[in-house]
């Protein structure tokens, strides 16, 4: 049973002491991020854990916002994106500055990391490119005064819904195992919403019961490992990087495949062609 161990709970001390390595606990401060030079003007970042978790930068968010910007500075321009769990803002802000995108992004997370969004929004100059807005995938109620406060999740809000994003961001979103059921539905919601949709997702793995989120993945979604030259690297650290799409319905596979079958078909069926001999000279 080691491998589904309670994971520990959603609180920065319990954190730093169940989960390592860890990055350093910064006091609240601006931070410059170039991803390694891949941006030429710094994103500025402010940091502030009294806000949560999501405050500082974490590993998982570094290597999907270099990989983005390395790999797809391109091919986003008219997307329309979101980034889940965006914390300050660090994957999202970094496709804003860097992507060339023409649509206003979404930032989204908890309404205690919505004034840091905004903040850092502001901070770089890019309002016309991008937005911070709550998106509750897992808050924390009780039923009773009593009780321990369980995870439970929220349905996509109504800007979600009009957006319908076709490019989702997840850095970091692999952390508290109760919840893992309720990420899953959110991102199943958001591929429902757009059947199009690409989630590029990318975690740490601190304990092993993290990789039952990638078999649910498996099951709900094509699942892949995508190209990036950083992988043996950060491979090492434990840190992985997917894309999610949705698997093709079954009916639709059918199709497909009676379609194929047709194509065959028809080749077989074709006559041969008719060779005229030349006359003789």
């Amino acid at each position: 049973m080691g491998d589904l161990a309670a994971s520990p709970p959603l609180d920065v001390i319990h954190i730093s002491e169940d989960l390592t390595p860890l990055p350093e606990l910064k006091p609240a401060g601006n931070t410059d991020i170039t991803f390694d030079g891949q941006l030429s003007r710094p994103l500025r970042l402010r940091e502030d854990l009294r806000t949560g978790c999501g405050g500082q930068t974490w590993p998982a968010g570094m290597v999907l916002g270099k990989h983005m910007l390395r790999y797809h500075r391109h091919e986003l321009q008219d997307a329309r994106i979101l980034e889940l769990g965006a914390g300050g803002g660090l994957v999202g802000l970094a496709v804003a500055l860097g992507c060339g995108v023409e649509s206003r992004l979404m930032l989204t997370d908890q309404n205690e990391m919505l004034e840091l969004m905004k903040h850092n929004i502001a901070l770089n100059e890019v309002g016309s490119k991008a937005t911070a807005s709550i998106l509750n995938w897992q808050v924390h109620a009780r039923r009773q005064a009593q009780e321990t406060p369980l995870p439970v999740g929220e349905p996509l809000p109504q800007e979600v819904l009009d957006y319908k994003p076709n490019v989702i961001l997840a850095g970091e979103c692999v952390y508290f195992e109760p919840a893992f059921p309720l990420l899953m539905r959110t991102l199943q919601d958001l591929v429902a919403l757009n059947p199009d949709a690409i989630i590029y997702f990318c975690f740490k793995k601190r304990r092993r019961a993290d990789m039952q989120f990638v078999k649910m993945a498996r099951k709900a979604f094509t699942v892949s490992e995508i190209f990036d030259d950083d992988r043996p690297i950060f491979s090492r650290q434990s840190l992985f990087l997917f894309t999610f799409t949705a698997k093709a319905s079954k009916a639709a596979a059918a199709a497909a495949g009676r379609d194929s079958q047709t194509r065959k078909e028809s080749r077989t069926e074709e006559p041969s062609p008719v060779v005229v001999a030349a006359p003789a000279l």
